[in-house]
């Protein structure tokens, strides 16, 4: 048995979107299938588009879809020989009446794919997909998945936010695939989760007992966000990583925050990323003629994305509820200060090694950035600390070996009841 447990893993990570880019899924896939690879292990990756970016000793098997929310085509008319295929249609019905079919038909795709390669892997891990053909999978592969988030709490936040009836409607449509998840989530006998936030606040919304949990905190690559000490930092210049018109990020505030000090001195928000046009972000930023203030990058290269982290006074995380904090440790890894909301995991992440304010709270964020812009050497000291807080607690190294080790309890489990 021992011997056994020393055994190099066969692993498949499942991811049914995992874009490089944004949203943080495809960060997951590259980054926890690179750490296993290094740890010994044989790891492949099945994606639905957007594909991640795998390194090239690692298999990567895309699971064709009609790929009806690619932006470079987006909400095409599939041909007649492509929604034959009774999985692509449901997906075109799905997206035409407003829901959100992705991860209803990647699992569907993937059980197709598995159940031909049933003797090749030994764990399945799967990435927030919680689809009934992942349930199916778990019949025959031992099965695992990851909940980053109960993303109950993006619907409700989504939806408070609207106030229009028509578009709150919308949104509960978009987020109908939920009741699937809820119950297919029920189904494995253990759950990875990245914060003991994210398990407590998982086991409440999908009803699952807590003991099934294990927490394994998402890892920051800390060759790819590092300090640059010869960049000097420049005064009063905020980074945030965060564009998009999502509510449950909170920019809303920190934008808020900008206008009032703007009034006092000058200040830089440099926003990494693009705004939605003609969205709420542009609107707001308009209405506190914040204009010349503001800088929105587009999409950045991860060299330029790193020096502009060299380049600033302070980051700021002003989300409404993270499952774990992404920006926040990658902030830190490149030794910038840190103020974050102390909203769901972000506490778990920043700890003692930068400054926490209330949620949706702008007035809180101005005290806290104007502490910073005021008292270089604090800034520097919370840098510092961020810094030291991320190489010794959060590596992909170690969140790939608490990843192996709960694979081997799974695997176990799957055999007793077999």
């Amino acid at each position: 048995m021992i011997k056994n447990h020393k055994k190099p893993l066969k692993i498949c990570l499942l991811g049914y979107r995992s874009n490089p880019h944004c949203g943080g899924q495809g960060v997951y896939i590259k980054n926890l299938s690179r750490a296993l690879k290094d740890l010994g292990h044989e790891v492949d990756v099945i994606s639905g588009p957007p594909l991640p970016h795998i390194d090239k000793d690692i298999n990567l098997f895309e699971l064709k879809s009609l790929d009806l929310y690619n932006p470079e085509d987006l909400f095409r008319i599939p041909k007649l020989k492509e929604i034959i295929n009774p999985i692509n249609f449901c997906e075109w019905l799905g997206v035409i009446t407003m829901g959100f079919p992705e991860p209803f038909t990647f699992g569907f795709r993937a059980y197709n794919f598995l159940k031909k390669n049933v003797n090749k892997y030994d764990i399945i891990h799967d990435n927030q997909c919680l689809a009934y053909g992942i349930g199916l999978i778990n019949k025959f592969i031992p099965t695992i998945a990851t909940i980053h988030h109960p993303i109950t709490v993006d619907r409700q936040i989504d939806v408070k936010n609207e106030k229009s009836p028509l578009k709150k409607v919308k949104h509960m449509r978009w987020y109908s695939f939920i009741g699937m998840q809820k119950r297919v989530a029920k189904k494995f006998s253990h759950i990875i989760t990245v914060s003991r936030c994210s398990s407590k606040d998982i086991s409440k919304e999908f009803k699952i007992p807590l003991k099934k949990f294990r927490i394994v905190p998402n890892g920051i690559d800390i060759n790819a966000f590092y300090p640059i000490p010869e960049i000097q930092r420049e005064n009063n210049r905020i980074i945030v990583t965060n564009s998009a018109d999502i509510p449950l990020k909170g920019l809303r505030y920190l934008l808020e925050s900008v206008a009032e000090i703007s009034k006092k001195r000058d200040v830089k928000l440099i926003v990494i990323g693009t705004p939605k046009k003609d969205g709420k972000i542009l609107r707001l930023v308009k209405r506190l003629n914040i204009n010349k203030h503001v800088t929105f990058t587009g999409r950045i290269d991860h060299a330029e994305f790193v020096r502009q982290y060299a380049k600033a006074t302070v980051a700021v995380v002003p989300s409404l509820y993270e499952g774990f904090g992404l920006p926040a440790g990658e902030a830190m890894a490149c030794g910038v200060p840190v103020i974050s909301t102390n909203a769901g995991a972000l506490p778990e992440v920043v700890g003692n090694a930068g400054i926490l304010v209330p949620p949706g709270n702008s007035k809180a964020l101005t005290s806290a950035i104007l502490k910073v812009f005021d008292n270089p050497d604090f800034g520097k000291k919370i840098g510092d600390l961020g810094y030291q807080r991320i190489k010794t607690h959060f590596t992909w190294k170690v969140a790939a070996e608490k990843c192996v080790d709960i694979y081997r309890e799974v695997i176990d489990a799957h055999r007793r009841f077999q």
